[in-house]
């Protein structure tokens, strides 16, 4: 009966709203992987709105300073991956929190929700130290985020 408790207890803290909104499922749709995979982590979709996403695909041509140019189909694909899955696709988000009608950010690192969460939890200056590198470099302190895990542990 304890470990019945126990169990039970467990499941319920994993089921958390705090500790659910930290994990998310990997990106396993394959054209998104493949392509935006080849040069850095592959954010879930769930980080930024459709109309973030939207913008983010129609400039791949100067892509925060490089050009990720990419097939029109297979930018079709991505964007509508990214599109179907954003933070405004299925109801309430932590990461609309924040981000009004008229605003398309198109940084993760950017939206009020990804600022609470780091506000007072990073070191001033960790973002540039080398073994970091930026705000995008996610695994560097979030080993499983890669993963869909961004958990703190």
């Amino acid at each position: 009966m304890k470990k019945t408790i126990l169990a039970l207890a467990a499941a319920a803290m994993l089921a958390s709203p705090a500790l659910a909104d930290e994990r998310y499922a990997p990106v396993a749709h394959e054209a998104t992987a493949k392509e935006c995979g080849a040069c850095h982590m592959v954010f879930q979709p769930q980080m930024l709105p459709a109309r973030s996403w939207e913008a983010i695909m129609k400039g791949l041509d100067d892509h925060f300073g490089e050009s990720a140019s990419l097939d029109a189909a297979v930018v079709a694909d991505i964007t509508g991956f990214l599109t179907a899955n954003a933070a405004d696709a299925g109801g309430k988000s932590r990461w609309m929190r924040g981000i009004t009608a008229d605003q398309t950010p198109l940084r993760i690192s950017e939206t009020p929700y990804w600022v609470k969460e780091h506000k007072g939890e990073v070191r001033p200056g960790a973002f540039e130290d080398p073994k970091v590198g930026s705000k995008a470099n996610c695994v560097a302190c979030h080993k499983a985020a890669d993963k869909g895990s961004y958990d703190d542990d």
